[in-house]
């Protein structure tokens, strides 16, 4: 199975944390962020809710009051082996943080969270997630298709022959067609959220893309809003295949 660049189903995140400010606060901003969120205040709890409900993304305190945190990671990974699990840890729990990843853990953040770095770094797994998923690994936007798997980027059959973070650049745009990203969630997800470079590069890089799109009938857009970030804007609906004849009334080189 195939995306079609429609937007997918809201991640499903489960957050265990007995601190009633913190899972307060993880509630309020996971949810404005789209996802679907339940929380559990104690491994029990957790391992219940693992039980009767699929997750993508767990976020685990380790100083739970009734189980150690440790021993719920091992046992949520089994339950849920293919859910993304980042553990929240105190400063100090060093050791606790190197027995949890080889318990099964994909990530840690030390408290006191910082939303914006838990919030990049939920993207970045759940992008490796959709990566190694066979479903979700080619996007189809309208003539253009997007190979994760692969990192290949093609017009019927034809290669762009994107470089690396030109295909990261567009790749995170087709992930949300038609939704417009801010400039520094792109520079965040593409670079990193340590990057403090000028944000020009991704300005460069927008402008290279526009150009390769724009080559080439039926496909997205990059648009511009202003003030804001970039959207990647999905073509109108045709009616039937692309012909070579309809490609060349269109333009397209003489080789297609």
């Amino acid at each position: 199975m195939e995306s079609t660049g429609r937007p997918s189903q809201p991640t499903r995140v489960l957050v265990v944390e007995d601190d009633e400010t913190i899972g307060e606060a993880l509630l309020r901003s996971l949810g404005a962020q789209g996802h679907q969120v339940s929380w559990e205040r104690s491994g029990a709890g957790a391992l219940a809710a693992a039980s009767a409900a699929e997750y993508d993304l767990v976020l685990l305190d380790l100083g739970l009051p009734d189980l150690d945190g440790v021993e719920v990671c091992r046992r949520l990974r089994q339950t849920l082996p293919a859910a993304v699990v980042v553990m929240l840890t105190a400063r100090g729990e060093g050791i606790d943080v190197v027995v949890g990843l080889d318990a099964g853990a994909d990530d840690y953040i030390v408290k006191p969270i910082g939303l914006a770095e838990l919030h990049a770094r939920i993207r970045a797994h759940l992008r490796r997630r959709a990566s190694d998923d066979p479903a979700t690994a080619v996007v189809h936007i309208g003539a253009l298709t997007i190979n994760s798997t692969s990192r290949r980027v093609t017009v019927e059959d034809r290669d762009l022959g994107l470089r690396r973070k030109e295909f990261d650049l567009l790749l995170r745009l087709a992930t949300e067609p038609d939704v417009a990203i801010t400039r520094e969630t792109l520079m965040t997800d593409v670079w990193d959220e340590h990057w403090f470079g000028s944000t020009k590069t991704l300005d460069v890089h927008i402008a290279v893309l526009r150009k390769r799109l724009t080559e080439y009938p039926d496909l997205p857009r990059i648009v511009t809003v202003r003030g804001y970030g970039y959207r990647l804007e999905p073509p109108p609906a045709r009616a039937g295949p692309l012909t070579r004849s309809a490609a060349a009334r269109a333009g397209w080189p003489a080789a297609w």
